[in-house]
């Protein structure tokens, strides 16, 4: 692969994991700022309880973390290591 090549799509998942990040900090952010307010209505849209929405967030905030870092920041730090390799 060429050097360039390689630099472009190190750059293009170091961006979209920086991003990733910072859509799921705001989301975070947004949803325990109002679960009190959306909690109720999804209770009763759904027919849950606040323990399962609990599990339901929870779990949904654990593959957002494994899709970012095993999926987007693991090959974006193995071509940065290539290409410290190509230039020494």
């Amino acid at each position: 692969m060429e050097n360039e090549k390689i630099i472009f799509w190190r750059n293009m998942l170091l961006r979209t994991f920086l991003i990733g990040m910072g859509l799921a900090v705001i989301l975070a952010v947004l949803i325990l700022a109002f679960w009190h307010t959306w909690e109720i209505w999804v209770v009763q849209l759904l027919r849950t309880d606040e323990k399962e929405l609990g599990r339901v967030m929870l779990t949904f905030f654990m593959n957002v973390r494994l899709i970012l870092v095993f999926l987007i920041l693991a090959p974006a730090l193995a071509l940065h290591s290539m290409i410290r390799k190509k230039r020494k």
